[in-house]
């Protein structure tokens, strides 16, 4: 508006530069309050009919025209200010409500369970969302801990939908059946009773009860990755691999569990394959088996924050999917 006002003055009423002082409400509209577009609409009326009667232009028509347009535009964008701040309003309510039923779903893992000590890490492909199809919980039950990390097929809010059913079904299962085995069969029939088509979810349970080792049951999920205190690492492959969960109840062989061994101070990474499918610019997945280093910081949060720093930079930017990964270390003593 002042750029508008200075060249009017300057280069005369000839350039006919004055009707752009519309452009000050009409931005104000876009970034600010009513009240502030309000007084910058009136602002702009001053000035044009300040620069009107300073052109000798009050009564021509040009003059009136000028301020028309200025009223016009400053009625509009006070109008249009209101129904953005009405909209604002909804949506942050709506975010809330979002953020809240995200909380219930993917709530804090433990920090300590039993003689373990859990960390976790998720990152959601979705701009603005926290959760995807990517699942994770750790549940302390009479039976030792139980972990689960699994993935859904699929995208948005079907797979958040997925995602709630096997969550929910494992909290209750976790807690009430004698072993791995039953849980997983008690998802099986959960999801079936609610998948439609041919979906399905990857997902590997864990059990950690003896003193010395740890019960893993995988339904086609990547292998979690063992790191030993002396630096090796290696992937928990099942013997066999089998359907996810969701495929399983149609007659197929159901996974059968196997055991790592697992002592203090030893590490189990859980994630999905988000983690070991991200590939950089010349398409190469990103070696998880090579960042063992990156899991030696005492504190499994920053150690797990390293290793998805590592992982954005090694792809380059924002991940193009899920990326949920879950630490488990055996605390010593």
């Amino acid at each position: 508006m002042a750029a508008v006002a200075a060249v009017d003055v300057t280069a005369g009423p000839g350039v006919g530069f004055l009707p752009m002082m519309a452009l000050g409400p009409a931005f104000a509209g876009l970034i600010g309050s009513a009240r502030r577009t309000a007084l910058i609409g009136v602002l702009a009326l001053v000035l044009s009919f300040t620069l009107t009667f300073y052109n000798e232009q009050l009564g021509e028509r040009r003059g009136y025209t000028t301020m028309i347009s200025v009223a016009g535009v400053a009625i509009a964008g006070v109008v249009a200010c209101s129904i953005r701040q009405r909209r604002e309003a909804e949506l942050a309510s709506v975010r809330s409500i979002a953020e809240a039923a995200q909380r219930v779903l993917l709530r804090p893992v433990p920090r300590s369970a039993g003689h373990l000590r859990a960390a976790v890490s998720y990152t959601s492909a979705v701009a603005e969302a926290r959760i995807g199809g990517d699942l994770y919980e750790v549940v302390t039950s009479p039976a030792g801990v139980r972990v689960i990390m699994g993935d859904v097929q699929g995208k948005g809010l079907e797979a958040v939908e997925t995602a709630a059913i096997v969550l929910g079904a494992f909290r209750e299962a976790a807690y009430d059946e004698p072993d791995l085995v039953a849980v997983g069969e008690r998802l099986e029939r959960a999801l079936d009773r609610h998948l439609l088509g041919e979906k399905f979810v990857t997902a590997v349970l864990a059990e950690v009860r003896e003193r010395d080792r740890a019960t893993l049951l995988n339904f086609g999920h990547p292998a979690p990755l063992v790191i030993r205190p002396d630096g090796t690492v290696h992937f928990a492959e099942p013997p066999e691999r089998a359907l996810p969960l969701g495929l399983g109840i149609h007659g197929t062989a159901s996974p059968q569990p196997h055991r790592v061994p697992f002592v203090p101070g030893d590490q189990l990474l859980f994630y999905t394959d988000g983690v070991s499918e991200a590939r950089d610019d010349a398409g190469r997945f990103y070696p998880l088996d090579e960042r063992g280093d990156l899991l030696k910081d005492p504190d499994p949060d920053a150690a797990l924050t390293a290793v998805r720093q590592d992982l954005k930079e090694h792809a380059g930017g924002p991940l193009h999917d899920d990326a949920a990964m879950l630490l488990l270390r055996y605390r010593d003593g």
